[in-house]
Protein backbone atom coordinates (compact mmCIF):
# COMPACT_ATOMS: atom_id res chain seq x y z
CA UNK A 1 0.00 0.00 0.00
CA UNK A 2 1.24 3.48 -0.89
CA UNK A 3 -0.58 6.21 0.99
CA UNK A 4 -1.12 9.85 0.14
CA UNK A 5 1.09 10.79 3.08
CA UNK A 6 3.96 8.80 1.56
CA UNK A 7 3.51 10.60 -1.77
CA UNK A 8 3.66 13.91 0.07
CA UNK A 9 6.93 12.87 1.67
CA UNK A 10 9.42 10.07 0.90
CA UNK A 11 7.86 8.54 -2.23
CA UNK A 12 7.17 11.92 -3.84
CA UNK A 13 10.73 13.09 -3.18
CA UNK A 14 12.14 9.91 -4.71
CA UNK A 15 10.02 10.21 -7.85
CA UNK A 16 10.93 13.90 -8.17
CA UNK A 17 14.63 13.07 -7.93
CA UNK A 18 14.31 10.31 -10.52
CA UNK A 19 11.66 11.65 -12.89
CA UNK A 20 13.85 11.21 -15.96
CA UNK A 21 14.17 7.49 -15.17
CA UNK A 22 10.47 7.02 -14.47
CA UNK A 23 9.57 8.87 -17.68
CA UNK A 24 11.96 6.53 -19.50
CA UNK A 25 10.39 3.46 -17.91
CA UNK A 26 6.88 4.53 -18.92
CA UNK A 27 7.75 5.94 -22.36
CA UNK A 28 6.04 3.18 -24.35
CA UNK A 29 2.84 3.55 -22.34
CA UNK A 30 2.96 7.35 -22.48
CA UNK A 31 3.01 7.27 -26.27
CA UNK A 32 -0.07 5.02 -26.41
CA UNK A 33 -1.90 7.11 -23.84
CA UNK A 34 -1.18 10.29 -25.77
CA UNK A 35 -2.58 8.64 -28.90
CA UNK A 36 -5.85 7.97 -27.10
CA UNK A 37 -5.96 11.49 -25.69
CA UNK A 38 -5.34 12.94 -29.17
CA UNK A 39 -8.50 11.21 -30.38
CA UNK A 40 -10.56 13.35 -28.05
CA UNK A 41 -11.12 17.05 -28.59
CA UNK A 42 -10.63 19.19 -25.50
CA UNK A 43 -9.68 22.74 -24.62
CA UNK A 44 -9.41 22.38 -20.84
CA UNK A 45 -7.46 19.38 -19.62
CA UNK A 46 -6.88 18.19 -16.06
CA UNK A 47 -4.00 15.78 -15.39
CA UNK A 48 -4.68 13.89 -12.16
CA UNK A 49 -1.65 12.78 -10.15
CA UNK A 50 0.50 14.62 -12.67
CA UNK A 51 3.81 13.72 -11.05
CA UNK A 52 6.72 15.56 -12.65
CA UNK A 53 4.48 16.76 -15.48
CA UNK A 54 5.44 14.53 -18.41
CA UNK A 55 1.88 13.86 -19.60
CA UNK A 56 0.50 17.35 -18.95
CA UNK A 57 3.40 19.01 -20.74
CA UNK A 58 3.07 16.71 -23.76
CA UNK A 59 -0.65 17.49 -23.99
CA UNK A 60 0.05 21.23 -23.70
CA UNK A 61 2.65 21.08 -26.48
CA UNK A 62 0.30 19.17 -28.77
CA UNK A 63 -2.60 21.55 -28.02
CA UNK A 64 -1.10 25.05 -27.81
CA UNK A 65 -4.53 26.68 -27.65
CA UNK A 66 -5.66 24.61 -24.67
CA UNK A 67 -5.43 25.16 -20.93
CA UNK A 68 -3.78 22.29 -19.07
CA UNK A 69 -3.64 21.95 -15.29
CA UNK A 70 -1.74 19.21 -13.50
CA UNK A 71 -2.59 18.36 -9.90
CA UNK A 72 -0.52 16.31 -7.47
CA UNK A 73 -0.22 15.87 -3.68
CA UNK A 74 3.59 15.87 -3.71
CA UNK A 75 5.19 19.31 -3.29
CA UNK A 76 8.45 17.95 -4.68
CA UNK A 77 6.81 16.65 -7.85
CA UNK A 78 4.78 19.83 -8.36
CA UNK A 79 7.97 21.86 -7.98
CA UNK A 80 9.74 19.80 -10.66
CA UNK A 81 6.73 19.97 -12.98
CA UNK A 82 6.56 23.74 -12.57
CA UNK A 83 10.25 24.11 -13.41
CA UNK A 84 9.79 21.95 -16.51
CA UNK A 85 6.85 24.09 -17.65
CA UNK A 86 8.77 27.38 -17.85
CA UNK A 87 8.75 27.35 -21.66
CA UNK A 88 5.19 26.01 -21.92
CA UNK A 89 2.77 28.86 -21.51
CA UNK A 90 -0.46 26.85 -21.35
CA UNK A 91 0.41 24.36 -18.59
CA UNK A 92 0.18 25.06 -14.87
CA UNK A 93 0.62 22.84 -11.84
CA UNK A 94 -1.26 22.86 -8.55
CA UNK A 95 -0.43 21.26 -5.21
CA UNK A 96 -3.70 19.61 -4.22
CA UNK A 97 -5.53 16.32 -3.79
CA UNK A 98 -7.59 15.90 -6.96
CA UNK A 99 -10.02 13.74 -5.01
CA UNK A 100 -11.24 16.76 -3.06
CA UNK A 101 -9.97 19.70 -5.15
CA UNK A 102 -12.55 22.34 -6.11
CA UNK A 103 -11.03 24.69 -8.71
CA UNK A 104 -12.39 28.13 -9.46
CA UNK A 105 -13.23 28.97 -13.06
CA UNK A 106 -11.89 25.70 -14.45
CA UNK A 107 -14.22 22.93 -15.61
CA UNK A 108 -12.19 20.41 -17.61
CA UNK A 109 -13.63 18.77 -20.70
CA UNK A 110 -10.95 16.08 -20.51
CA UNK A 111 -9.48 14.42 -17.43
CA UNK A 112 -6.33 12.39 -18.04
CA UNK A 113 -3.84 10.54 -15.89
CA UNK A 114 -0.80 8.35 -16.35
CA UNK A 115 -0.91 5.99 -13.40
CA UNK A 116 -1.99 8.72 -10.99
CA UNK A 117 -5.43 7.50 -9.90
CA UNK A 118 -4.68 4.26 -8.01
CA UNK A 119 -3.64 5.95 -4.79
CA UNK A 120 -6.88 7.62 -3.69
CA UNK A 121 -7.82 6.64 -0.14
CA UNK A 122 -11.50 6.91 -1.15
CA UNK A 123 -11.57 6.28 -4.90
CA UNK A 124 -15.37 6.37 -5.27
CA UNK A 125 -15.56 9.78 -3.61
CA UNK A 126 -12.56 11.00 -5.60
CA UNK A 127 -14.05 10.07 -8.96
CA UNK A 128 -17.39 11.57 -7.92
CA UNK A 129 -15.57 14.82 -7.18
CA UNK A 130 -13.82 14.68 -10.56
CA UNK A 131 -17.20 14.16 -12.21
CA UNK A 132 -18.73 17.08 -10.32
CA UNK A 133 -15.96 19.52 -11.28
CA UNK A 134 -15.99 18.52 -14.96
CA UNK A 135 -17.87 20.20 -17.78
CA UNK A 136 -20.93 18.37 -19.11
CA UNK A 137 -19.82 15.99 -21.85
CA UNK A 138 -16.31 15.65 -20.42
CA UNK A 139 -14.25 12.55 -21.09
CA UNK A 140 -11.96 10.54 -18.84
CA UNK A 141 -8.83 8.70 -20.01
CA UNK A 142 -6.27 7.18 -17.67
CA UNK A 143 -3.79 4.33 -17.42
CA UNK A 144 -3.25 1.86 -14.58
CA UNK A 145 -1.39 -1.40 -14.16
CA UNK A 146 -2.95 -4.78 -14.76
CA UNK A 147 -2.17 -7.62 -12.33
CA UNK A 148 1.22 -8.01 -10.61
CA UNK A 149 1.68 -11.41 -12.31
CA UNK A 150 1.65 -9.58 -15.67
CA UNK A 151 4.27 -7.10 -14.44
CA UNK A 152 7.41 -9.08 -13.58
CA UNK A 153 9.45 -5.92 -12.99
CA UNK A 154 7.38 -5.64 -9.78
CA UNK A 155 6.24 -9.16 -8.91
CA UNK A 156 9.60 -10.86 -9.44
CA UNK A 157 11.46 -8.17 -7.50
CA UNK A 158 8.93 -8.42 -4.67
CA UNK A 159 9.22 -12.22 -4.52
CA UNK A 160 13.01 -12.05 -4.62
CA UNK A 161 13.09 -9.71 -1.61
CA UNK A 162 10.23 -11.35 0.30
CA UNK A 163 7.78 -8.46 -0.05
CA UNK A 164 4.33 -9.68 0.94
CA UNK A 165 1.30 -8.83 -1.16
CA UNK A 166 -1.28 -6.50 0.33
CA UNK A 167 -4.10 -8.32 2.09
CA UNK A 168 -6.56 -6.17 0.18
CA UNK A 169 -5.63 -6.11 -3.54
CA UNK A 170 -7.75 -2.97 -3.97
CA UNK A 171 -5.88 -1.03 -1.26
CA UNK A 172 -4.26 2.19 -2.55
CA UNK A 173 -1.16 1.28 -4.49
CA UNK A 174 0.19 0.58 -7.98
CA UNK A 175 -2.08 -2.43 -8.58
CA UNK A 176 -5.26 -1.18 -6.91
CA UNK A 177 -7.03 -0.81 -10.28
CA UNK A 178 -5.96 -4.11 -11.83
CA UNK A 179 -9.50 -5.57 -11.74
CA UNK A 180 -11.77 -4.04 -14.43
CA UNK A 181 -14.95 -5.03 -12.57
CA UNK A 182 -13.77 -3.18 -9.49
CA UNK A 183 -12.83 -0.09 -11.50
CA UNK A 184 -16.06 -0.16 -13.52
CA UNK A 185 -18.09 -0.17 -10.32
CA UNK A 186 -16.15 2.80 -8.93
CA UNK A 187 -16.58 4.83 -12.11
CA UNK A 188 -20.26 4.11 -12.68
CA UNK A 189 -21.12 4.75 -9.02
CA UNK A 190 -19.33 8.12 -9.38
CA UNK A 191 -21.42 9.08 -12.41
CA UNK A 192 -19.02 8.16 -15.23
CA UNK A 193 -20.67 6.24 -18.06
CA UNK A 194 -19.60 3.44 -20.39
CA UNK A 195 -16.19 2.49 -18.93
CA UNK A 196 -13.93 0.87 -21.52
CA UNK A 197 -10.69 -1.04 -20.93
CA UNK A 198 -7.90 -1.38 -23.50
CA UNK A 199 -5.10 -3.80 -22.64
CA UNK A 200 -1.68 -2.33 -23.41
CA UNK A 201 1.67 -4.10 -23.20
CA UNK A 202 4.86 -2.08 -23.18
CA UNK A 203 8.55 -2.34 -22.41
CA UNK A 204 9.35 -1.13 -18.90
CA UNK A 205 12.91 0.15 -19.37
CA UNK A 206 14.86 -0.22 -16.14
CA UNK A 207 18.44 0.25 -17.27
CA UNK A 208 20.49 1.45 -20.24
CA UNK A 209 24.04 2.34 -21.16
CA UNK A 210 27.49 0.85 -20.74
CA UNK A 211 26.45 -0.80 -17.46
CA UNK A 212 22.69 -1.28 -17.62
CA UNK A 213 22.73 -3.53 -14.54
CA UNK A 214 24.17 -0.76 -12.37
CA UNK A 215 21.77 1.72 -13.95
CA UNK A 216 18.78 -0.54 -13.26
CA UNK A 217 19.93 -1.32 -9.73
CA UNK A 218 20.17 2.40 -8.96
CA UNK A 219 16.65 2.81 -10.33
CA UNK A 220 15.17 -0.05 -8.30
CA UNK A 221 16.84 1.27 -5.15
CA UNK A 222 14.60 4.32 -5.49
CA UNK A 223 11.42 3.20 -7.28
CA UNK A 224 9.00 0.30 -6.85
CA UNK A 225 8.62 -2.61 -4.42
CA UNK A 226 12.37 -3.25 -4.27
CA UNK A 227 12.95 0.28 -2.97
CA UNK A 228 10.51 -0.23 -0.12
CA UNK A 229 12.11 -3.56 0.84
CA UNK A 230 15.68 -2.26 0.62
CA UNK A 231 14.87 0.79 2.73
CA UNK A 232 14.10 -1.55 5.66
CA UNK A 233 17.46 -3.37 5.42
CA UNK A 234 20.91 -2.45 6.68
CA UNK A 235 24.44 -3.83 6.63
CA UNK A 236 24.97 -7.40 5.44
CA UNK A 237 21.24 -7.95 4.88
CA UNK A 238 21.07 -5.09 2.44
CA UNK A 239 24.28 -6.17 0.72
CA UNK A 240 22.88 -9.68 0.18
CA UNK A 241 19.55 -8.33 -1.07
CA UNK A 242 21.25 -6.02 -3.55
CA UNK A 243 23.34 -8.97 -4.74
CA UNK A 244 20.17 -10.95 -5.45
CA UNK A 245 18.76 -8.00 -7.36
CA UNK A 246 21.96 -7.57 -9.35
CA UNK A 247 21.96 -11.23 -10.41
CA UNK A 248 18.27 -11.02 -11.36
CA UNK A 249 18.85 -7.89 -13.43
CA UNK A 250 21.79 -9.55 -15.19
CA UNK A 251 19.44 -12.36 -16.25
CA UNK A 252 17.22 -9.79 -17.95
CA UNK A 253 20.03 -7.92 -19.64
CA UNK A 254 20.01 -7.66 -23.42
CA UNK A 255 23.11 -5.85 -24.62
CA UNK A 256 23.07 -2.31 -23.27
CA UNK A 257 19.48 -2.46 -22.02
CA UNK A 258 17.36 -4.05 -19.31
CA UNK A 259 13.66 -3.98 -20.13
CA UNK A 260 10.79 -5.93 -18.60
CA UNK A 261 7.40 -6.71 -20.05
CA UNK A 262 4.74 -4.54 -18.46
CA UNK A 263 0.96 -4.67 -18.68
CA UNK A 264 -1.48 -1.80 -18.26
CA UNK A 265 -5.04 -0.78 -18.90
CA UNK A 266 -6.01 2.40 -20.67
CA UNK A 267 -9.40 3.16 -19.20
CA UNK A 268 -11.87 5.58 -20.74
CA UNK A 269 -15.31 6.79 -19.71
CA UNK A 270 -17.62 9.73 -20.39
CA UNK A 271 -19.58 12.23 -18.36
Amino acid sequence: MTSGIEWQARVGRSWADNYRLTDRAFAGLTDRLLERIAERGANRVLDVGCGAGELALAIARHRPGSEVIGVDVSPDLVSVATERSELTGNANFVLADAGSWTPEDFAPDLIASRHGVMFFDEPAAAFANLHDLSAPGAQLVFSCFRSPSENPWASEAAALLGVESAEDPAAPGPFAFADPKHVSAILTDAGWRDPQFEAVNFAYIAGMGDDPVADALAFFRQIGPAARALSALEGDERTRAEGWLRDWLEEHRSGDMIAFSAAAWIVSARY
